[in-house]
């Protein structure tokens, strides 16, 4: 049922009758123009941000620039949502309040369709079509909250959400009524195309064995503080990724999610935190092993995996015994400095299995370098 309506929902209405038909749009930019644009949309819900992408449709991103050069966007409307599925916008009728009833057949019928192998997973955004007419983009557009594989291959997409996709999810929740339209004004400000800036440095990206050494990091839980001491020298990527998912914030709100006693606690899953943020993502990825001589004794921090040794990434445990099975096969990056009394506070905690029964969470992570907080 979602799907249907997702698929009517980017169907604009009919055109009135008698509607004249523009000759088809075609962009006066060249490529390098358009390469390495942003379109920065600023509405009344928050702002996110667009990776535009003229090698998938140059005339769709073409003529999106020309509108938000023009200003045309301004006081446009998000005027049309699927709960976490798909947020539609920037009609041009959608300015003015008194014609709601014509809200999603304005501004379309002028550019012909340049579907392309790029999905309409979460943050696609693609142009909306006139029922039945491939050819028919225009101002219109939508941006996927969520993966739609029933849209794939019939949309042109033109570009990708890379900040702010918690706005569009926001937007996507307003209320709304059985078809979808908003019942509230959620206004566009402005889009204003801009240079992409180049990617912040990630942290800890360039940092030596030596470097890595001096720091530690103090796990704030709700059990109390548990600080930590690494071994960039036995496996420094698991310590680099350690840090670098530290000092984002990646941990914070994770919980102890498998408790086993004798043996370990573990943490670190992102199923079991709020979903991470766009910037924050991006620093998510898998790891091959470092497989190290150290010993998976009491109070060894190590990383957990699936059945693929390379599938580490945010998940760890802390042994709270010690365990010889998992001596090379699993990559140990640290151990714990001051805080056991804490682990095994954790350990003992009453579990349903090994699921503890009341959450235990780490807070933050406090990255701390000869004593002084660096990364609170």
């Amino acid at each position: 049922m979602v799907v249907t309506f997702i698929l009517l929902s980017l169907l604009a209405a009919p055109e009135p009758q008698g509607a004249r038909k523009p000759s088809s749009f075609r962009t006066p930019l060249t490529p390098a123009e358009m390469t390495g644009k942003q379109a920065v949309v600023e509405t009344t819900a928050g702002t996110f941000v667009i990776d535009l992408r003229p090698d998938l449709a140059p005339n769709h991103v073409g003529h999106f620039m020309k509108l938000a050069r023009e200003g045309a966007y301004a006081g446009t409307t998000f005027h049309r949502v699927v709960r976490l599925g798909i947020i539609q916008g920037g009609d041009p009728l959608s300015k003015d309040p008194g014609k709601v009833k014509q809200y999603g057949t304005g501004g379309l019928g002028v550019l012909e369709g340049e579907r392309n192998a790029e999905k309409a997973t979460r943050g696609a955004v693609g142009a909306v079509l006139q029922p039945g007419k491939p050819d028919s983009a225009g101002a219109q557009f939508f941006v996927c909250v969520s993966d739609q594989p029933a849209l794939y291959g019939q949309y042109t997409i033109f570009g990708r959400v890379s900040e702010g996709m918690g706005v569009v999810e926001e937007i996507s929740q307003a209320p709304a009524d059985d078809k979808g339209i908003v019942a509230e004004r959620i206004e566009i400000r402005s889009v204003t195309i801009r240079d992409t800036p180049p990617p912040e440095p990630e942290p800890f990206a360039d940092a030596t064995a030596a470097d890595m050494a001096q720091y530690r990091a103090v796990l704030e839980t709700t059990a109390g503080d548990i600080t930590v001491e690494l071994f960039p020298e036995k496996a420094p990527e698991h310590v680099r990724n350690f840090l670098r998912l530290a000092s984002a914030g990646i941990y914070d709100g994770t919980s102890f999610h498998r408790v086993v006693r004798g043996f370990v606690i573990q943490t670190g899953s992102l199923d079991t935190r709020n979903p991470l943020t766009e910037q924050q993502q991006k620093l998510v990825r898998t790891l091959p092993p470092e497989f190290n001589d150290t010993k998976h004794t009491r109070g060894i921090l190590s990383m957990a995996r699936g059945d693929d040794p390379a599938s580490a990434s945010t998940s760890f445990f802390i042994m709270t015994g010690d365990a010889p099975s998992l001596d090379g096969k699993y990559t140990v990056f640290g151990r714990v400095a001051d805080g056991l009394d804490v682990v095994e506070k954790i350990e003992q905690a009453p579990a349903h299995g090994e699921v503890p029964v009341e959450r235990i969470e780490i807070r933050a992570v406090r990255v701390q370098r000869g004593g002084q907080v660096l990364i609170p």
